[in-house]
C-alpha cells in the first residue's frame, strides 16, 4: 500500500521548535506567558490590525464575538449557508437562531444581492438580525465591500469567519480585517496551524479587551478570585503560541505552495469533461488553502463520489465539499435564503488533496488517479 496522502497535513517550518524551548526555558508552560504576547503582536503586523487576541479555537473566538455584539436568546444572526458547521453552532451556544444566506457561484461566498435584498425585508419588518457572520471559504475573500456597506446601512455588526483565508487578500487587504471583528483557525489541517487554536482580530481596543477578559474566565481585577460577569477557559497557551510564531515566519511561502498545487492542478486536470475549478474573482488573490472542484457527471461520465471512492482506494484521502448548513439535520426548520447554489455546489464538489508537504510524485498519484476516473 502507498504511503497515504491526506487531504491538507500540517507543515513545520523548523524555527517552531525554537520558540518552545524558549517556552520550556522560561517555564511559562502556562495559559500565558511572553510567547502568546509575541504571537498576538506578530499576528496583528501580519494582517494589518491593531489588535489581536489568542484563543483555543476559531470557534471560541466566535463565540466570544457573538457575545460581545450582544448575541443573546431570541436574537438572529444571519450566516453564511455554505460553509463548516463551527461557523454556525456558537449562534446557537448564545440561545439565537441562525438564518442561511445563500452563495454566489463567482466565489463561492455570501451572495451580497442576496443578503442586501433579506436585510431589507427584515428592516422594514423591524427585525433586523443581531450580526452577520461572513465566511470566507478555501482560502478564498468573500466580495466584502458591499456586504459591509449593507451592514452599516441597516447598523448590524459584522463579524469575519476567516478561519479558512489567513493569507489571502481582499483589494490588498486581508480578509478578517474589514467587519468590526474578524477570526482565524489555527486547526491540523489550516494553512498554518499551532495544532489547536484560533485569533481574533480587530481595531476596536474595547473588543479586544472584552473579549481577551471573558477569554481568561473573566477574572476582575483583585487580589483575590472575583467574578461579576460569566467567563469561559477560552485562552490560548503560551505553548501553543510559541508554535504559531514560528509557522507565521513560513505563512507567505505556505500561500506559494498553495497556489502552486492549485496551478498543477488545473493544468493536469482542466481538460476533462465536466470538470470547473473553485473561480478566484478579480478583487481576491486565494491562498487556495483547499484545491476545490464540481464535477458534473452529465458531461464527465463519472460522479464526483465515484472520485472520491476511487482516492480512498488508493490511499488518498479528498472530501465532498461543505454540506450546506440548510440541509444539515441539527438545522432543520432554519430559515435560509435561497439555497440553490450551495446545494449545486454540494452536490458536484470536491476537495483535492492541498497539503504543501506533498512531494511531487505524490501530486502526480493524485492527478493520475483522477485522470484514470475518466477512463
Amino acid at each position: 500500500m502507498n504511503k497515504r496522502i491526506f487531504l491538507s497535513a500540517p507543515h513545520m517550518g523548523g524555527e517552531e521548535v525554537d520558540f518552545i524551548s524558549e517556552a520550556f526555558a522560561s517555564n511559562y508552560i502556562a495559559p500565558v506567558g511572553p510567547q502568546i504576547d509575541a504571537f498576538e503582536r506578530e499576528f496583528a503586523e501580519t494582517v494589518g490590525t491593531k489588535f489581536a487576541v489568542g484563543v483555543s479555537a476559531g470557534t471560541a473566538a466566535l463565540h466570544l464575538l457573538l457575545r460581545c455584539v450582544g448575541v443573546g436568546a431570541g436574537d438572529d444572526v444571519f450566516c453564511s449557508d455554505f460553509t463548516f458547521v463551527a461557523s454556525a453552532n456558537p449562534i446557537l451556544y448564545c440561545g439565537a437562531t441562525p438564518v442561511f444566506i445563500d452563495s454566489e457561484y463567482s466565489s463561492w461566498n455570501m451572495d451580497p444581492l442576496l443578503l442586501a435584498k433579506a436585510l431589507g425585508q427584515r428592516a422594514r419588518e423591524s427585525r433586523l438580525p443581531k450580526a452577520v457572520v461572513l465566511v470566507h471559504l478555501y482560502g478564498q475573500p468573500a466580495d466584502i465591500d458591499p456586504i459591509k456597506e449593507v451592514c452599516d446601512q441597516y447598523q448590524v455588526a459584522l463579524i469575519e469567519d476567516a478561519a479558512e483565508a489567513l493569507g489571502a487578500e481582499y483589494k490588498e487587504k486581508a480578509p478578517g480585517t474589514i467587519g468590526l471583528a474578524g477570526f482565524y483557525s489555527f486547526n491540523g489541517n489550516k494553512i498554518i496551524t499551532t495544532s489547536g487554536g484560533g485569533m481574533i482580530v480587530t481595531d476596536n481596543e474595547e473588543l479586544a479587551n472584552k473579549v481577551k477578559f471573558w477569554s481568561t474566565q473573566a477574572r476582575d481585577n483583585a487580589v483575590h478570585y472575583e467574578h461579576t460577569e460569566i467567563g469561559y477557559n477560552y485562552r490560548m497557551s503560551n505553548v501553543l503560541a510559541a508554535i504559531g510564531r514560528g509557522q507565521l515566519r513560513v505563512l507567505p511561502d505556505r500561500v506559494v505552495g498553495k497556489r502552486k498545487i492549485f496551478a498543477q492542478y488545473r493544468e493536469s486536470l482542466g481538460d476533462l469533461p465536466g470538470v470547473a475549478f473553485m473561480p478566484e474573482p478579480a478583487f481576491a488573490c486565494s491562498t487556495r488553502w483547499l484545491t476545490c472542484l464540481t464535477i458534473d457527471p452529465d458531461q464527465a461520465g463519472v460522479n464526483r463520489d465515484g472520485v472520491i471512492r476511487e482516492l480512498e482506494k488508493n490511499n488518498i484521502e479528498s472530501r465532498p465539499t461543505w454540506k450546506p448548513m440548510h440541509m444539515q439535520p441539527l438545522f432543520k426548520g432554519c430559515q435560509v435564503v435561497g439555497g440553490s447554489v450551495s446545494e449545486h455546489l454540494f452536490s458536484y464538489g470536491l476537495c483535492l488533496p492541498s497539503g504543501t508537504n506533498m512531494t511531487e510524485e505524490e501530486l502526480a498519484r493524485v492527478i493520475s488517479v483522477v485522470r484514470g476516473c475518466w477512463g
